[in-house]
């Protein structure tokens, strides 16, 4: 991709991802990202979201939404069943 931008740690650690390059990486308002220390490097990459997956991901298994419904249900109740 070829983009370099320096940037400065601000109160509380904190960091600015400038504009550009937040677009040219799809990352938004609330978007997750994964931050790695890797042979002296901070490495930052953008987590994709169940809805980026949802139509972008690869597909893997099918299933209607009769047993999406179900399957939702018990993992609820199990969770339940442990709280």
């Amino acid at each position: 991709m070829g983009l370099t931008v320096e940037i400065r740690v601000g109160r509380k650690r904190t960091i600015v991802i400038p504009k550009r390059v937040a677009e040219a990486l799809g990352i938004d308002e609330g978007s997750r990202l994964l931050l790695e220390v890797r042979d002296g490097y901070i490495v930052l990459k953008p987590l994709p979201d169940a809805i980026y997956l949802s139509i972008y991901g690869e597909k893997v298994a099918k299933t209607s939404l009769k047993e999406l419904e179900e399957t939702s249900i018990e993992e609820q109740e199990r969770y339940i069943d442990k709280a």
